[in-house]
């Protein structure tokens, strides 16, 4: 695997030391490896995003999702379950797990659901309106004037 020097970068940014972080470390493998559940991740709007997690024979109550700044946790724990049969094959997963999705700053979970054996987490980003950009006038500048000049008042004459 190639590995990314994000030296210079670092150097001519500031601020940005998370990011860097998060891209190093799942360069290096230490991010989630395990494909289980499968999951899309789709943009609905500028600042709205779902997360959908196939979680076929999971409950609501055998989920727990939980939000921190900047990082989405979804554990499932799967109950244990007794045929009344003997097994002969196995092929549905009957395994819990731990699903980590790192999220933006000022992005926050507005809703979830459970339908159809799918785990629909809605997200959108709030960006605070003290963040938002505003256009700086410099202090003891005069607003730029048109001036018309003496050759244009000759050629009108």
């Amino acid at each position: 695997m190639t590995r990314f020097d994000f030296t210079p970068y670092r150097r001519s940014t500031v601020g940005f030391d998370r990011l860097f972080d998060l891209l190093e470390n799942q360069g290096r493998g230490q991010g989630s490896s395990d494909n289980f559940p499968p999951f899309n991740i789709e943009r609905r709007g500028e600042d709205s995003y779902r997360i959908t997690v196939a979680v076929a024979g999971f409950r609501a109550e055998d989920l727990d999702i939980t939000a921190q700044q900047n990082l989405l946790v979804i554990q499932g724990r799967k109950r244990d379950e007794h045929s009344a049969g003997e097994m002969l094959h196995v092929g549905i997963a009957n395994r819990g797990f731990e699903r980590r999705f790192e999220l933006a700053d000022f992005v926050r979970v507005e809703n979830a659901e459970l339908a159809d054996g799918l785990l629909l987490i809605d997200l959108v980003r709030e960006v605070p309106e003290a963040m938002r950009p505003k256009k700086i006038q410099l202090a003891g500048q005069r607003k730029l004037e048109v001036v018309q000049g003496e050759g244009e008042q000759s050629n009108a004459a």
